[in-house]
Protein backbone atom coordinates (compact mmCIF):
# COMPACT_ATOMS: atom_id res chain seq x y z
CA UNK A 1 0.00 0.00 0.00
CA UNK A 2 1.34 3.59 -0.74
CA UNK A 3 2.87 5.12 2.52
CA UNK A 4 0.77 7.95 1.80
CA UNK A 5 -2.49 6.53 3.00
CA UNK A 6 -0.79 4.47 6.16
CA UNK A 7 1.79 7.39 7.24
CA UNK A 8 0.52 10.78 5.78
CA UNK A 9 1.95 13.24 3.71
CA UNK A 10 2.29 15.71 6.20
CA UNK A 11 6.20 16.80 8.13
CA UNK A 12 7.12 16.25 11.56
CA UNK A 13 7.02 19.83 12.34
CA UNK A 14 2.88 20.84 10.79
CA UNK A 15 1.73 18.04 13.09
CA UNK A 16 -1.26 18.53 15.51
CA UNK A 17 -1.97 16.53 18.43
CA UNK A 18 -5.15 14.51 18.81
CA UNK A 19 -6.58 15.08 22.67
CA UNK A 20 -8.55 12.15 23.21
CA UNK A 21 -10.52 13.61 26.20
CA UNK A 22 -12.06 16.21 24.00
CA UNK A 23 -11.87 14.29 20.90
CA UNK A 24 -10.64 17.69 19.01
CA UNK A 25 -7.00 18.21 17.57
CA UNK A 26 -4.76 20.74 19.60
CA UNK A 27 -2.74 23.32 17.19
CA UNK A 28 1.46 23.55 17.50
CA UNK A 29 0.28 26.43 19.84
CA UNK A 30 -1.99 24.78 22.04
CA UNK A 31 -5.40 25.96 20.84
CA UNK A 32 -7.89 23.32 20.94
CA UNK A 33 -10.51 22.55 18.07
CA UNK A 34 -13.84 24.61 17.99
CA UNK A 35 -15.95 22.35 15.72
CA UNK A 36 -15.44 18.79 14.27
CA UNK A 37 -17.44 18.46 10.67
CA UNK A 38 -17.35 15.18 8.86
CA UNK A 39 -16.92 15.80 4.93
CA UNK A 40 -17.69 13.38 1.97
CA UNK A 41 -19.96 11.41 0.32
CA UNK A 42 -20.64 7.69 2.15
CA UNK A 43 -20.19 4.82 -0.29
CA UNK A 44 -18.62 6.81 -3.19
CA UNK A 45 -15.47 4.98 -3.46
CA UNK A 46 -13.48 8.09 -1.73
CA UNK A 47 -12.53 8.03 1.97
CA UNK A 48 -14.55 10.91 4.10
CA UNK A 49 -12.45 13.29 6.30
CA UNK A 50 -13.00 14.37 9.91
CA UNK A 51 -12.22 18.53 9.55
CA UNK A 52 -11.85 20.33 12.35
CA UNK A 53 -12.38 24.13 12.45
CA UNK A 54 -10.24 26.59 14.82
CA UNK A 55 -11.01 29.86 16.09
CA UNK A 56 -9.69 32.08 13.99
CA UNK A 57 -9.64 35.05 16.16
CA UNK A 58 -7.14 33.22 18.22
CA UNK A 59 -5.03 32.81 14.90
CA UNK A 60 -4.45 36.09 14.51
CA UNK A 61 -2.84 37.08 17.79
CA UNK A 62 -0.69 33.27 17.88
CA UNK A 63 2.51 33.43 17.66
CA UNK A 64 3.09 30.75 15.83
CA UNK A 65 0.87 32.16 12.96
CA UNK A 66 3.72 32.39 10.14
CA UNK A 67 3.41 29.74 7.64
CA UNK A 68 -0.23 28.42 9.00
CA UNK A 69 -2.40 31.51 9.55
CA UNK A 70 -2.95 33.72 6.06
CA UNK A 71 -3.99 37.28 6.67
CA UNK A 72 -7.94 37.81 5.47
CA UNK A 73 -8.56 34.11 6.22
CA UNK A 74 -12.12 33.26 7.02
CA UNK A 75 -10.91 29.53 8.74
CA UNK A 76 -8.63 27.64 9.98
CA UNK A 77 -9.70 24.18 9.69
CA UNK A 78 -7.21 21.10 9.85
CA UNK A 79 -8.26 17.61 8.08
CA UNK A 80 -7.90 13.89 8.82
CA UNK A 81 -8.48 11.43 6.32
CA UNK A 82 -11.07 8.28 8.02
CA UNK A 83 -9.69 5.24 6.65
CA UNK A 84 -11.61 2.75 4.79
CA UNK A 85 -12.10 -0.78 5.89
CA UNK A 86 -9.74 -2.20 3.64
CA UNK A 87 -7.20 0.28 4.26
CA UNK A 88 -7.14 -0.79 7.67
CA UNK A 89 -7.08 -4.51 7.12
CA UNK A 90 -4.06 -3.71 5.04
CA UNK A 91 -2.33 -1.69 7.60
CA UNK A 92 -2.88 -4.34 9.90
CA UNK A 93 -1.68 -7.15 7.47
CA UNK A 94 1.63 -5.08 7.15
CA UNK A 95 2.74 -5.33 10.94
CA UNK A 96 2.18 -9.12 10.76
CA UNK A 97 5.06 -11.35 10.76
CA UNK A 98 4.15 -12.99 7.01
CA UNK A 99 4.02 -9.26 5.64
CA UNK A 100 7.70 -8.22 6.70
CA UNK A 101 9.30 -11.71 5.63
CA UNK A 102 7.94 -11.26 1.92
CA UNK A 103 8.79 -8.28 1.76
CA UNK A 104 12.41 -8.74 2.23
CA UNK A 105 12.52 -10.96 -0.97
CA UNK A 106 10.54 -8.58 -2.87
CA UNK A 107 13.28 -6.90 -4.12
CA UNK A 108 14.72 -9.33 -6.06
CA UNK A 109 11.27 -10.56 -8.17
CA UNK A 110 11.27 -6.61 -8.57
CA UNK A 111 14.66 -6.73 -10.39
CA UNK A 112 13.65 -9.65 -12.37
CA UNK A 113 10.77 -8.00 -13.64
CA UNK A 114 12.39 -4.97 -14.26
CA UNK A 115 14.95 -6.93 -16.53
CA UNK A 116 12.09 -8.71 -17.93
CA UNK A 117 10.14 -5.78 -18.86
CA UNK A 118 13.14 -3.32 -19.79
CA UNK A 119 15.54 -5.64 -21.49
CA UNK A 120 13.55 -8.30 -22.87
CA UNK A 121 10.30 -6.44 -24.35
CA UNK A 122 7.72 -8.31 -22.09
CA UNK A 123 6.49 -4.83 -21.18
CA UNK A 124 4.73 -4.92 -24.48
CA UNK A 125 3.18 -7.61 -26.93
CA UNK A 126 4.82 -7.80 -29.64
CA UNK A 127 1.58 -9.92 -31.79
CA UNK A 128 -1.83 -10.47 -30.75
CA UNK A 129 -4.09 -13.01 -29.38
CA UNK A 130 -3.44 -14.78 -26.06
CA UNK A 131 -1.66 -17.52 -27.60
CA UNK A 132 1.20 -15.77 -29.04
CA UNK A 133 1.34 -13.21 -25.89
CA UNK A 134 1.76 -16.84 -23.68
CA UNK A 135 4.54 -17.72 -26.12
CA UNK A 136 6.82 -14.30 -26.03
CA UNK A 137 6.23 -14.76 -21.92
CA UNK A 138 7.27 -17.99 -21.96
CA UNK A 139 10.55 -17.22 -24.45
CA UNK A 140 11.59 -14.23 -22.49
CA UNK A 141 11.30 -15.70 -19.26
CA UNK A 142 13.30 -19.00 -20.29
CA UNK A 143 15.87 -16.27 -21.90
CA UNK A 144 16.02 -14.72 -18.62
CA UNK A 145 16.57 -17.99 -16.93
CA UNK A 146 19.21 -19.27 -19.38
CA UNK A 147 21.26 -16.21 -18.93
CA UNK A 148 21.17 -17.08 -15.24
CA UNK A 149 22.23 -20.41 -15.56
CA UNK A 150 25.17 -19.52 -18.10
CA UNK A 151 26.06 -16.62 -15.19
CA UNK A 152 26.16 -19.22 -12.62
CA UNK A 153 28.22 -21.73 -14.50
CA UNK A 154 31.09 -19.15 -15.00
Amino acid sequence: MNPGITQGHRKQEDKFDYNKDAGMFVCPAGHLAIRKARQGKKNSGKNQTYTYLFDIEKCKTCALKDGCYKPGAKSKTYAVTIKSDEHRDQMTFQESDYFREKSKHRYKVEAKNSELKNVHGYGRASSYGIKNMQMQGAMAIFVVNLKRILKLNM
